[in-house]
């Protein structure tokens, strides 16, 4: 069973960090790019940051550029968001995505990855 859990989410004060973590089983993970996306209330689901199991590249949308960084442990078959200098606009739920297939900041989209996780809130307040 193809499984992605997203943890670490939570209530920041604007300026402080986070790390969500996103562990992933069912599948071989080196073979796929995982992609973290974002959904504020009322908001559509946007592409955050995304990054290739396979040669480790990694991209990030511009509104995050900076202030999160993206990594991948491929022997726990885990990805991390780095989240600093949180901002009350990056509240939202976070998710995070599969696909095989290799994917940029630019092609990634909701309707392409192949996976899911149920998503982790993070709250970043004023």
């Amino acid at each position: 069973e193809v499984q992605l859990v997203e943890s670490g989410g939570g209530l920041v004060q604007a300026g402080g960090s986070l790390r969500l973590s996103c562990a992933a089983s069912g599948f071989t993970f080196d073979d796929y790019a995982i992609g973290w996306f974002r959904q504020a209330p009322g908001k559509e689901r946007e592409g955050v940051s995304c990054i290739s199991s396979s040669d480790g590249s990694t991209y990030y949308a511009d509104s995050v550029k900076g202030r999160f960084t993206i990594s991948s442990d491929n022997a726990k078959n885990t990805v991390y968001l780095q989240m600093n200098s949180l901002k009350p606009e990056d509240t939202a739920v976070y998710y995070c995505a599969a696909i095989a297939w290799p994917i940029t900041i630019a092609t990634m989209t909701p309707r392409g990855m192949d996976y899911w996780g149920k998503g982790t809130l993070v709250t970043v307040s004023s």
